[in-house]
């Protein structure tokens, strides 16, 4: 069994602490879906019970489209998470939110200067993420 209570401190990334799956955005949208609306509750919840957290937002894309492209609409989806937990009592100041479009691939799966990859599915969607790392507790 996995204990229910894990670490949490400046650093951590609640969505890997929370196992929080992607948040799938429709094709070429930013706006959140019941979903990931689903998932980023746990990360409400959480901020919540820590009404001192901030929370820094990254949203990352895959390779699949120009670098330019991909930063706005990384920028766009990690602005929209940021006004979503917002709109649900979030104070503004304990957020902050920036795409990095696909500048921080986890894996060798880049596609540049062609846009072609010889890479999987799986291994695209690995690099299309959202991580919400803590970076202040007090």
């Amino acid at each position: 069994l996995e204990p229910r209570k894990k670490v949490i401190e400046v650093g951590t990334d609640l969505a890997k602490t929370l196992d929080i799956p992607i948040l799938y955005f429709d094709l070429d949208k930013s706006f959140i879906r019941k979903d990931a609306a689903f998932e980023l509750e746990k990360v409400l919840a959480v901020m919540q019970q820590y009404p001192k957290m901030t929370i820094d937002i990254r949203s990352h894309t895959d390779c699949r489209q120009t670098v330019a492209y991909n930063q706005a609409l990384s920028d766009r989806r990690a602005k929209s998470t940021k006004a979503w937990l917002i709109k649900n009592g979030i104070a503004a100041n304990r957020l902050t939110a920036k795409g990095y479009g696909e500048s921080q691939l986890v894996n060798d799966c880049g596609c540049e200067p062609t846009n072609q990859s010889n890479c999987t599915e799986a291994q695209h969607q690995a690099n299309r993420r959202s991580e919400f790392i803590i970076v202040s507790m007090q």
